[in-house]
This record gives structure tokens, sequence and C-alpha cells, in this order.
């Protein structure tokens, strides 16, 4: 895959856990955010996907950059909020985190069809990824409204 909009993500996936597995926290927001300009691509229909993983991204980033040495690793943010008994909250890191993966999930759902279907208009490929990853996470009205134009 040299040289594709992918090689940044791909080459960022292999500094995102520690030696002993922990995931970094730094690294892996960078690679959260290298998908972006990708997702741009798919111009307005992938939107909301768009932004809801820049906003996930920004709130952890936030919460690092105040304290890179504590929150070098995500489960510390996880940890700290789970103590303190925020880590329910909709706009908590630990619900950041959450949304984040589940959105990448999809993102690599909906590559992966796009690959092995090359038949697939991207309406379809976007569809199944949606149901196979954000759709059980998702309540009637929202699983109804999603569309994915190709």
């Amino acid at each position: 895959m040299e040289g594709t909009v992918f090689t940044p993500s791909l080459e960022g996936m292999q500094h995102i856990r520690s030696p002993q597995g922990e995931m970094l926290t730094k690294p892996f927001l960078d690679v959260c955010k290298l998908i972006l300009p990708v997702i741009d691509k798919f111009g307005t229909a992938m939107a909301l996907v768009k932004r809801d993983i820049g906003r996930n991204t920004s709130r952890l980033e936030k919460k690092y950059q105040s304290d890179p040495f504590r929150y070098n690793y995500l489960y510390n943010m996880v940890k700290e909020e789970y103590e303190c008994k925020s880590a329910k909250g909709s706009t908590s890191c630990t619900n950041g985190i959450l949304w984040l993966t589940r959105a990448m999930d999809f993102i690599v759902e909906l590559f992966r069809n796009l690959l092995a279907h090359p038949d697939w208009s991207v309406t379809d490929a976007c569809t199944d990824a949606y149901g196979k990853t954000l759709k059980k996470f998702h309540g009637w009205i929202a699983s109804s409204s999603f569309t994915c134009a190709g």
C-alpha cells in the first residue's frame, strides 16, 4: 500500500502501543486524525462521521495536552474518570474513546467492503458497514435516519 492515502495511517498504527501493549494516547489520536482527509474524499455523505471523529479526537487531545505525562496512556483517562464516577457522562473522555473506536470500526468495515466488493456502490458498502458496526448502538431514530450517499 505504499504511496496510498492509507500509508500514513498504516505506518502510524505501528506506534500506537507501548512495548508493554498499552495504548499510547498521542499516537492513537494522530492516527485517528490522519483518517479525516480520507473521509473528506467521500464528500458530505460522511460529514457526520467526520464530525464525530473530529469532536472526539479534539476532546481527548485537550485532556492529553493538559498533562501529557499523566495521560500518556488512554487507560489513565478512563481510570481517572471511573474513579471520579464521571466515566458515563456524555462529555467524558471515556465516552469519547468509546465512540471514537466505534467510528473507526465503521470506517475499517467500510473500507473492507469497498475492497472486498468492487461491484458494490459506496452506498451499499456504507449501509452494510453501518449495520455491522454502529447500528446496534444507535436508537431507532438515528438508525432510521442514517444514510450514506454514493
